[in-house]
């Protein structure tokens, strides 16, 4: 059982609180009575809706701003803790459109959250990476591993400051504004066709709850400038057509077997499998029970004991790639959008 007490009398501040996993660490941390949760978003109007939602919990504080704004970051951070740095730009398709402006938001502003917590002796920063980071083939992608890279150095810049710095990896949030099961959902509502990019593509999956948990436990575990890969289930994008088609067709008024699934292409840029850890990486990884860490290449410079509790093994063997990993069963898949109540989430707007 993790004791996430740590949190609890600490000042907490969210970036892209209004986010999916923003919102789920702010539920989560709740229950761990911080001294107080500042809320930072530059959404007018989701920043509003959770200043409306936690107006009678004194110690959550809402606060509208730009993690591009050194100076907001360097006053937002007085006093604080912990800070947990969720914002960024996540969509790959408008980020090859916009590629100066994913360099501000993803690479410059994070440059803005280093300095301003190390200006305000912050005690950890804990930065949220994705798949893509990992041999990236998209400026999102790359921009997230710039931002990997800029977090593990940080370490090297306390010069005596007590600040941790350390990232955390994981691939699909199942059920989220930017996964394929709102699109597929609508798509079944219509009576199809659903349409599938490729066959063969497999994905890592994990529930918001669970990329939050995980958040939280790498805030536990950091001794500055690892990532944290988290251990996710793998199911084939295929499987999860034909699983919410039999599971919503009947109640939108359809025979599954009128329902369609049609084969599309793979987009520009998109892998037909995920990478959660390169074959360069495993040689400086650890795998602990609910998740590897990847140590700093120039360990040397960190001058850190990388002392874990429940080690599972010293060295990884093999890269983390979703195509390497045996995939969930379509039951099996069923019985996890079913557990963890997926589909309904998302109907409701959850």
């Amino acid at each position: 059982m993790t004791d996430f007490s740590y949190f609890s009398n600490k000042i907490i501040l969210i970036t892209g609180a209004a986010g999916t996993v923003g919102k789920e660490l702010i539920r989560q941390l709740l229950e761990y009575r911080p001294a107080e949760i500042r809320l930072l978003d530059n959404n007018e109007t989701e920043i509003f809706f959770l200043m409306e939602k936690y107006k009678h919990i004194s110690f959550v504080k809402c606060f509208l701003g730009d993690i591009r704004d050194k100076d907001r970051m360097k006053r937002i951070m007085k006093c604080v803790d912990i800070v947990f740095h969720t914002a960024a730009f996540k969509h790959v398709i408008l980020s090859e459109y916009h590629p100066f402006d994913v360099v501000q938001t993803n690479i410059l502003a994070t440059q803005n959250i280093i300095e301003a917590a190390l200006e305000n002796n912050v005690e950890k920063v804990i930065f949220t990476s994705s798949d893509k980071a990992v041999n990236p083939t998209n400026v999102m992608g790359a921009s997230k591993l710039m931002c990997e890279k800029l977090i593990t150095a940080a370490n090297t810049l306390t010069y005596g400051n007590k600040t941790i710095f350390a990232s955390v990896r994981f691939g699909n949030i199942i059920g989220s504004r930017g996964s394929v099961v709102p699109v597929f959902m609508n798509q079944i509502k219509l009576g199809g066709p659903v349409t599938v990019t490729d066959k063969r593509m497999t994905r890592f999956i994990m529930t918001v709850e669970q990329a939050a948990n995980l958040i939280l436990k790498t805030a536990l575990l950091a001794k500055g400038g690892e990532v944290f890969i988290t251990k996710m289930p793998v199911m084939r994008i295929i499987d999860l057509a034909k699983v919410m088609i039999d599971i919503l067709a009947p109640k939108y008024g359809y025979s599954p077997e009128t329902i369609e699934i049609k084969e599309i292409g793979a987009k520009p840029g998109e892998k037909l499998y995920e990478e959660l850890m390169s074959q360069e990486e495993t040689r400086r990884s650890l795998e602990l029970k609910d998740m590897f860490v990847t140590l700093p290449a120039f360990r040397e410079v960190y001058k850190i004991d990388y002392i874990y509790p429940d080690i599972v093994k010293e060295q990884v063997d093999k890269a983390y790639i979703s195509a390497n990993e045996t995939y969930l069963t379509k039951e099996e898949l069923k019985d996890y959008l079913i557990k963890h109540k997926v589909l309904e989430k998302v109907e409701q707007g959850i």
